[in-house]
């Protein structure tokens, strides 16, 4: 049974890395998928962490910090835009349908634990996350019901904004440490 679970988590993280839509659907629609996109979170936190270990003890834990509370804070954010700023009369979700979907959005992130390798450790992240917006866009219009790609990544980029910036405290505060 361990072994079912894990290649059902293993093949839900491929099906979202490759923007299989029928992934995100399963996802959104199984209640029991929320464990499971929070494990994908912390894989990809603690892949990002290793990953931000040239920047030291410091840049371990806000990758890990970042990648479990950002998660919960971009869900959200996303679900607030997504269904009250921009929503259309088809769109029906909740949080939780919308946090699952972007969870395993953030599948691609598990390489940046190369971010650490000289030279193209920094391609490889800005190329993990391009990947990643890419996943969330799909994510959103399958979570939202939206009908129109340009309208999951207006939410995608108008929640990436306070995100961003709340992200930019968090590391501000843990370098300061």
């Amino acid at each position: 049974m361990e072994s079912e679970a894990r290649n059902q988590l293993v093949d839900r993280m491929i099906g979202a890395a490759r923007l299989n839509v029928e992934t995100y659907e399963e996802v959104e629609a199984d209640t029991s998928a929320t464990r499971q996109a929070l494990l994908v979170v912390a894989l990809v936190a603690i892949a990002t962490g290793i990953g931000s270990i040239g920047s030291g003890v410091a840049g371990f834990i806000s990758g890990i910090v970042i990648g479990l509370v950002g998660w919960a804070l971009w869900a959200w954010i996303t679900y607030f835009i997504g269904t009250r700023l921009l929503n259309t009369p088809e769109t029906d979700a909740n949080w939780d349908q919308l946090a699952r979907t972007l969870g395993f959005a953030q599948s691609p992130g598990v390489l940046k634990v190369f971010a650490f390798i000289p030279v193209i450790g920094i391609p490889i992240y800005l190329a993990v996350l391009i990947w990643q917006l890419v996943t969330m866009v799909v994510a959103v219009r399958q979570a939202l019901d939206y009908t129109s790609t340009g309208r999951a990544v207006g939410v995608v980029l108008l929640s990436f904004i306070p995100y961003a910036i709340l992200q930019s405290i968090v590391v501000s505060l843990l370098v300061r440490t």
